[in-house]
């Protein structure tokens, strides 16, 4: 696990932006896992930047977007396809049928699920998996005591979840408490992850998944299983870590050098 620490939020959401479109320029017609979140706003942002002045081309990109709310229309405000859309696709160049979210909208959102985990793997797999992590250390929406060795389902989510996903739902709307989510194993699939966490909230959740106990309570602590995780981090969300100086000294002011 490679871990590079940023003084700023700017700094890292610019590292993360870079690495998918190293991936993007080194493999045209890779294929890209995405995620959604305010953090990864700023990091769609530079890409798009990036796209406008002739930099990147996404024409023979696939994706595949970690989750979706299960109960939620495409077209719905809320739903991670409008995100998607409204924050990266309309801007570039990708090609819609070669964007994938799972279906919530779906009659069967466990039928859905399998179905979306297939296509995953006939499509031929992730070659880099973009991440945020949850204060509680979930990664897509693998909640913890989610199984290590799970794949596509569907997922009730914790309270702490919904609050911290309710800002974005109107405030007389009732909220989805299930999610359709890669599932564990499903990102561990993929052939390098990134992790992007910035933020003093995010402190803990990074210190366990980093340096904690692998553990089903912090779900993101199975990527110490991976054999190329790229984390991300500013200052504030490293501020937890005991060997923090340790990172820094193997990587200093973030630099992406080949021994780690």
């Amino acid at each position: 696990m490679k871990t590079l620490i940023f003084k700023s939020a700017q700094q890292a959401e610019q590292k993360a932006s870079s690495l998918i479109m190293e991936m993007v320029r080194a493999k045209p017609d890779c294929i890209l896992g995405l995620a959604t979140g305010g953090t990864m706003e700023r990091v769609y942002e530079n890409i798009v930047a990036e796209y406008q002045k002739g930099g990147v081309s996404f024409a023979s990109v696939q994706s595949f977007n970690l989750d979706e709310y299960v109960g939620l229309a495409p077209s719905h405000p809320s739903s991670y396809h409008t995100y998607m859309k409204e924050a990266l696709f309309k801007h570039i160049d990708i090609q819609t049928q070669n964007t994938h979210l799972p279906k919530g909208d779906a009659a069967d959102p466990v039928a859905a699920a399998d179905a979306y985990e297939a296509l995953i793997e006939t499509s031929g797999g992730i070659d880099l998996q973009l991440l945020g992590i949850g204060k509680n250390g979930h990664i897509g929406f693998n909640e913890p005591t989610s199984s290590l060795r799970s794949r596509t389902r569907v997922k009730t989510l914790t309270t702490s979840t919904l609050q911290a996903n309710r800002q974005y739902f109107d405030s007389d709307e009732e909220m989805p408490h299930f999610a359709i989510t890669m599932g564990i194993e499903s990102i561990l699939s993929a052939r390098h992850c990134v992790l992007l966490a910035t933020g003093e909230s995010k402190a803990d959740a990074a210190a366990h998944m980093i340096e904690g106990p692998l553990s089903a309570i912090c779900p993101a602590s199975a990527l110490q299983f991976h054999q190329r995780v790229t984390v991300i981090l500013d200052e504030a969300a490293a501020s937890k870590l005991k060997l923090k100086h340790y990172y820094e000294q193997v990587h200093p002011a973030g630099e992406d050098r080949l021994y780690a």
